[in-house]
């Protein structure tokens, strides 16, 4: 079985259920809404495309314009889908339905986390995020792995060369969306510090129980207002602003996630 498929077979059952609002599937950012004991929670996750299905008959997302008559567990099981948007609409469903830590919660980024932990140190990325640049002169060594490589980035091919060499490892959270993780992860010395980033980042403990260190995701905060902007297009700096918190969390709270 797919470790993937095994991450949330054991994350699923531990949702409430909720009843749905909207569905929201963006140029950049899916976000999937809920009401849940009389709040409402809205969930993101990168939107996946699929060209495939462009001029097809078969369409990339099975139920277009019925999604938000389907169930909460129905939803939360597209994590399943064969279709890459479809995933994407799962993996809000479950950001959107998970129970809220704040106690857990830091309000730092997961840049600083990096530059805390890399100090002096090598640091491997798989996803080139955009504060890769600011990041490269306060670690010891920066290797950022990418299935599109920008100037300095190495393929996501090199990751079984790279990864080993790694003190650090911070692995975007899209690897779950492409179900890449489980192989990445599995590449790591034991012992590594190991972050999974982004704002489709699950915010639940039971990613420590897959290898996770740290997580470092995201809150919306006022959904109506990132919705809005969402479904006009909007990339994440701008969803941003309109009312998104990034928080980072670990499993036992570590030091290195609070501010000094």
């Amino acid at each position: 079985m797919n470790s993937t498929h095994s991450l949330f077979q054991r994350l699923l059952p531990t949702l409430p259920q909720g009843k749905p609002i909207g569905i929201h599937i963006g140029l950049y950012w899916t976000a999937v809404v809920f009401e849940v004991e009389g709040e409402t929670r809205c969930g993101l996750a990168a939107t996946i495309g699929d060209e495939s299905h462009h001029y097809t008959n078969e369409p990339a997302v099975t139920r277009a314009g019925r999604l938000a008559d389907l169930s909460s567990n129905e939803l939360t099981n597209l994590v399943y889908s064969e279709h890459p948007p479809e995933v994407s609409v799962g993996i809000a469903a479950v950001n959107a339905l998970l129970p809220r830590l704040p106690h857990l919660w830091a309000d730092i980024h997961s840049k600083e986390v990096l530059a805390r932990l890399g100090a002096d140190k090598n640091v491997a990325m798989v996803g080139h995020f955009p504060f890769a640049e600011e990041l490269r002169p306060q670690v010891g060594h920066l290797w950022v792995l990418e299935q599109n490589p920008q100037d300095g980035d190495l393929p996501a091919s090199a990751a079984p060369e790279i990864i080993p060499q790694a003190d650090v490892l911070a692995i975007t959270a899209m690897t779950l969306l492409n179900r890449t993780f489980d192989d990445l992860i599995a590449l790591r010395r034991p012992g590594v510090p190991t972050l999974i980033i982004g704002p489709t980042t699950p915010l639940s403990p039971i990613l420590f129980e897959a290898g996770a260190t740290i997580l470092s995701g995201a809150i919306v905060e006022q959904p109506e207002a990132v919705l809005s902007a969402l479904s006009q297009g909007a990339n994440f700096h701008q969803l941003r602003k309109a009312g998104v918190r990034l928080v980072s969390m670990s499993a036992e709270n570590a030091q290195i996630i609070q501010r000094h």
